[in-house]
């Protein structure tokens, strides 16, 4: 019987994933503080679905691949949606 054996990458150094995790953590504050600052509605909640994704990198890279998903499911696609559409239906409301 013969076996294949898939090649195996060697891991990324350890002071890569260091570096990663520690730009993934300046990205994740710069970008809470532009969602907190931004003062346009629509403009803050696309700024906060492209925290979500930086949030769900984050995740990943400290080996969460299930908070990784959920984060991206929620934080990047469903929040903001549902804020678009709360936007939308307030300013169609006020005309």
């Amino acid at each position: 019987m013969t076996v294949l054996l898939a090649a195996v990458r060697p891991p990324a150094p350890e002071w890569a994933i260091t570096a990663l995790q520690v730009t993934l953590l300046v990205l994740a504050g710069a970008g809470a503080a532009m969602v907190a600052l931004m003062r346009r509605p629509v403009r803050q909640v696309i700024l906060l679905s492209m925290y979500g994704v930086v949030l769900a990198l984050l995740f990943l890279s400290f080996q969460a691949p299930d908070v990784a998903l959920s984060e991206l499911t929620v934080g990047a696609v469903l929040l903001p949606l549902l804020l678009l559409l709360a936007l939308a239906k307030v300013k169609g409301g006020q005309d």
